[in-house]
């Protein structure tokens, strides 16, 4: 059920990458954005209520989150935390102009914010906005949000993988410690009917939730966690050859062995 994506990376919104999208299509990861910071300790179920989920069907939104550099933008802030323009030109490779126009450009889709009282002067602060944001169900969607909602998740999964085999990397030595050994991993396999699948992903992102804490409730020693959840269907099989198609396919075998 590839229409529950689902970002939840911290301070973006479920579904979108570092700031990307959930839901019924991820998200940041997408840059798709995370989940929010629960105010609750982690395990614990109490604190405050979960975001209610919101769908991102402007195809204005979904353009903007699915721009490269907004998504690098995106997976740098959920991962560093808030930062200055400056400081993603530097990390990106960018000027500080471009780097400006993103952010103003995430910003209008309330992807990102400027965070009060961390500036310097002149000094301007962006941070992830925290949310539940969801993909249009891939059925409602039209040609052209298929389009964009491909590119977005095709640059997104890349921006993973490709953070995922450096940090592999910069974990091998023994300065690493215990999080050398943070790599939980896991391949599974289920038969269940779309309503199944929806349910599972909603428990997926409850249990995401739960351990979603503020900065305050954060006990030393913690680090950013990045969970990245897909689950689709396999392919449907390929129908059986007619029986003349098979018994020509079974000639043309036997005379070329």
């Amino acid at each position: 059920m590839a229409q529950d994506e689902s970002t939840t990376d911290d301070g973006a919104a479920t579904g979108v990458t570092g700031a990307t999208c959930a839901g019924g299509a991820s998200t940041a990861g997408t840059p798709t954005t995370d989940a929010p910071t629960a105010s609750a300790p982690a395990g614990d179920t109490g604190g405050s209520l979960p975001p209610v989920p919101q769908e991102l069907n402007d195809l204005r939104a979904l353009k903007a989150l699915a721009q490269p550099r907004r998504q690098q933008m995106l997976q740098h802030l959920t991962v560093h935390g808030p930062a200055t323009s400056a400081t993603l030109a530097r990390a990106l490779g960018l000027n500080t102009g471009a780097t400006s126009y993103h952010l103003r450009e995430l910003a209008r889709y309330g992807f990102v914010e400027e965070t009060p009282g961390s500036g310097h002067g002149r000094e301007r602060w962006w941070r992830l906005v925290p949310g539940d944001r969801r993909f249009p169900p891939r059925s409602r969607q039209s040609a052209e949000t298929r389009l964009v909602m491909d590119e977005l998740n095709h640059h997104a999964y890349a921006a993973d993988l490709e953070l995922f085999e450096r940090l592999q990397q910069e974990t091998g030595g023994a300065e690493a410690g215990e999080w050398a050994d943070a790599f939980p991993y896991s391949r599974g396999t289920m038969r269940l009917t779309v309503p199944e699948l929806r349910e599972f992903f909603e428990e997926y992102i409850a249990l995401l939730n739960r351990y979603k804490r503020s900065d305050a409730d954060t006990p030393p020693g913690a680090r950013t966690v990045l969970a990245r959840f897909l689950a689709f269907p396999t392919p449907a099989p390929s129908p059986a050859p007619a029986p003349d198609e098979a018994a020509a396919d079974n000639r043309k075998e036997t005379e070329t062995s």
